[in-house]
């Protein structure tokens, strides 16, 4: 039986309403193609199929004659339920949690009442892939986030982290596509440079000063340098082996002897050279006039990780007219708040020949689509969270996505904040035109005033870089902030030479 349905399982046809669609460079089904389906997979009973995880949970039951195994691929959050005879295989191993299996078998529907709504019963156990109970670190219960920093090799098997991988993956998916379908080009900027496009001054060092100053320490004291005695002692030889060529030559004896003395010669001065060399060296970074001698660096010049690939595009966008960078950038910002990360992928387009509200358009669309994508491609993923995490995050995407943004400027913010406080409301920063605005500011105008996303844009030129473009006013430049309820800033945005949008993600 088991090698019939193997075989059968190779030749199986896929057909939308009637067959198992398994994943198209292996012979497994994965999991979400089966319970994800519109009829959670009812639809597929009585066929064949082929599935691989890892066990979340596993009870034996009937006096151990079989045991009720759930199955998670990492192709959705839910999982597959498995039902396996005690004659296929040690249902010891098997119902351990994080237990990997690969079993081939024919789809059931469950009893009436059951959750699920369908079933897998188990005809044959193709692979296993033992766990230790003793040493596995992940039980059934629920983790607090901050444990799974101890195993970052396993944390991608909690609900919450293969979640997170999955949304990630769908936006950065969206980003590519909306990009795409909008006549931009992809391009790739250096992660390593020598530029401070931000001017923030906190950056990550690349060097490699300090590894070649660590092996130069240990090597100097495994073989200390040679003393003033040792290189005078080599200068001596030299002397002789100058001797024995001039011997050879009055005696005129051969040139292969005189080549060869004289070979014995440049091998002693050479030894003088590199001993004069290496009594030079001295333990630590090297410096010149006072200071760190970067010239002996990898790069010949102090490098960063890079802020941002704003300078790099910008050049593409003067050839290419519309382009984007998106990859990870780094900030040294000693800040340990959930707004600062040291480390992040930043989304940074470029359009040539454009003005602040094509900016706006650009990012307000941009936005909606990857709130839409989200809504249409991560259902499942989102209701998660939404349960686990953020009650309302799946109706923000919806008022999102069908929303028009507000677009207000600066000023205006600025006036509406200063009513709020006359009519009573009160802030922990002061409101006045000038300062930047605080995220209580940010919450008040999109959750209290509009209830809807804002775009703030022409904001004061003492609190924007130095790079955006000065209005007409000489007060202002063109600049824009995009904001979310319950989220804040998600983007902002300038004009320069040409139009910039930033989107971390």
């Amino acid at each position: 039986m088991a090698d019939d349905l193997t075989a059968q399982l190779a030749t199986a046809t896929l057909d939308n309403n009637a067959s198992v669609q398994r994943a198209q460079f292996s012979d497994r089904v994965p999991i979400k193609s089966i319970i994800l389906r519109p009829d959670g997979g009812s639809g597929l009973a009585g066929k064949l199929a082929r599935v691989g995880g890892w066990v979340k949970t596993g009870r034996k039951a009937d006096k151990d004659a079989f045991a009720f195994l759930e199955l998670n691929d990492g192709s959705c959050s839910g999982n597959l339920q498995v039902i396996v005879e005690a004659d296929k295989g040690d249902l010891g191993q098997l119902v351990l949690t994080g237990t990997s299996l690969v079993v081939d078998g024919v789809l059931k529907l469950p009893p009436d009442g059951k959750r699920q709504k369908v079933e897998l019963r188990v005809e044959k156990v193709i692979h296993v892939g033992l766990v230790d109970p003793s040493k596995y670190p992940l039980p059934k219960t629920r983790l607090p986030l901050e444990f799974l920093r101890d195993y970052v090799h396993l944390r991608s098997r909690t609900n919450t982290i293969s979640a997170v991988l999955r949304i990630r993956d769908a936006l950065a998916y969206a980003t590519h596509t909306f990009f795409h379908n909008h006549g931009f080009r992809y391009v790739q900027t250096p992660i390593i440079t020598t530029s401070d496009c931000e001017g923030a001054g906190e950056m990550f060092q690349v060097t490699t000063l300090i590894n070649e100053a660590e092996k130069l320490e240990k090597d100097l004291i495994e073989n200390p340098p040679p003393s003033e005695a040792d290189i005078e002692a080599a200068k001596l030889i030299i002397k002789e082996r100058g001797s024995d060529v001039a011997q050879l030559k009055s005696a005129k004896a051969s040139k292969q002897e005189i080549g060869a003395a004289v070979v014995e010669l440049q091998k002693a001065k050479d030894n003088v050279v590199k001993l004069e060399e290496r009594s030079k060296l001295q333990p630590g970074i090297p410096r010149k006039d006072g200071k760190i001698d970067y010239t002996q660096d990898f790069f010949g010049r102090q490098a960063f990780l890079t802020v941002s690939g704003q300078l790099q595009v910008e050049s593409y966008a003067c050839s290419l007219s519309t382009v984007y960078t998106f990859g990870p950038t780094f900030r040294a910002e000693n800040s340990h708040t959930s707004r600062h990360l040291a480390e992040f992928w930043m989304v940074e387009p470029e359009i040539a020949f454009a003005e602040l509200e094509d900016d706006m358009n650009c990012a307000e669309a941009y936005v909606k689509y990857l709130c839409q994508s989200l809504l249409d491609n991560c259902r499942e993923d989102m209701e998660f969270m939404a349960d686990k995490i953020d009650k309302s995050c799946i109706d923000r995407l919806t008022m999102v996505a069908k929303t028009p943004f507000v677009r207000i400027t600066y000023t205006e913010a600025v006036e509406l904040l200063t009513e709020a406080v006359k009519n009573g409301k009160k802030f922990e920063n002061h409101v006045e035109w000038g300062i930047d605005l605080a995220s209580e500011h940010e919450r008040y105008l999109t959750e209290v005033r509009f209830q809807k996303p804002v775009i703030v844009y022409n904001y004061p030129k003492g609190i924007k870089a130095f790079y955006m473009r000065l209005n007409d006013d000489s007060k202002t430049v063109a600049a824009m902030d995009v904001l979310v309820p319950k989220v804040g800033i998600i983007l902002l945005t300038f004009i320069s030479s040409s139009s910039v949008l930033y989107c971390i993600l």
